[in-house]
């Protein structure tokens, strides 16, 4: 119970301080049901030049290592390395679908990430799907601010991590410490899933080239569709996808947490 205890005092304290930032930094921002459908963009200007760096980097080092990578890997391996990664996420998701009061998604969630980790073998195989369990929800912290009521704030573009909204982001930095296995694994251990993670990207990049290829480089104005695309991808996410059936491929360029791996394989 002591080390329980200590796994949640350690996961839950960033949790909710940076909840009271992200309330702060949507202090006088309008109110959700206004920012919904296009969040406020005050600092386009400067986030075009963040988004002109960011296409820079696509373009010399993230497009041609995720083509390479992709080539040099069998598509089998793959597939369990995108698994692998998706499998150890999921004790992240757990903990966010609790905080949002989702007991059945957190249940769930749970069952997916044992079978998955005993009968898969860690990840690598994806037994749960064939036994028709239900998907995982891949819940992060900034869907869990969104069920807490804190508005979305304004839109912009980060280096390397791209685009997102004020909420989202802050959501980003709780996330990299609400992962229980974080605080259980040892070293090296623990950072196996951030190496996967890494390759499972680089996998998405490849896998997408031609869609975000075409937004990037294709496209009349890269930074508007870019916005468009991110908040209808979003907006899908933050509605569990009960609005419509959209789905962004380009949110794999800016690490959004993808959909099991599994699943992209069997419609392939």
């Amino acid at each position: 119970m002591y080390f329980l205890n200590k796994i949640l005092h350690r996961v839950l304290r960033p949790a909710v301080a940076l909840t009271g930032l992200s309330v702060l930094v949507a202090c006088g921002q309008p109110d959700e049901a206004v920012t919904r459908s296009s969040p406020p963009d005050p600092y386009e200007k400067f986030n075009r030049k963040v988004h002109k760096f960011n296409r820079g980097l696509d373009r010399v080092f993230i497009r041609p290592v995720g083509k390479g990578y992709s080539s040099a890997i069998p598509d089998d391996i793959e597939t369990a390395i995108g698994r692998f990664a998706f499998n150890l996420s999921i004790p992240s998701a757990v903990v966010n679908n609790i905080l949002q009061g989702n007991m059945r998604g957190a249940f769930n969630d749970t069952a997916r990430f044992a079978v998955n980790t005993t009968v898969g073998l860690g990840g690598f195989f994806d037994p749960a799907s064939e036994m028709s369990m239900a998907t995982a929800t891949d819940a992060d912290f900034g869907q869990t601010l969104y069920v807490w009521g804190v508005p979305s704030g304004n839109y912009g573009e980060v280096p390397v991590l791209g685009p997102g909204t004020d909420r989202h982001m802050a959501g980003k930095v709780v996330d990299l410490f609400s992962n229980p296995l974080t605080y259980i694994l040892p070293e090296p251990e623990r950072y196996y899933g951030t190496g996967a993670s890494i390759a499972a990207r680089l996998s998405d990049r490849a896998r997408y080239s031609d869609t975000i290829d075409s937004v990037l480089y294709e496209s009349e104005d890269s930074y508007a569709a870019t916005r468009s695309l991110y908040l209808q991808n979003r907006r899908f996410r933050l509605d569990r996808g009960r609005s419509d059936t959209y789905q962004d491929p380009y949110d794999e360029l800016y690490g959004v947490p993808s959909e099991d791996p599994s699943n992209v394989a069997s419609e392939e």
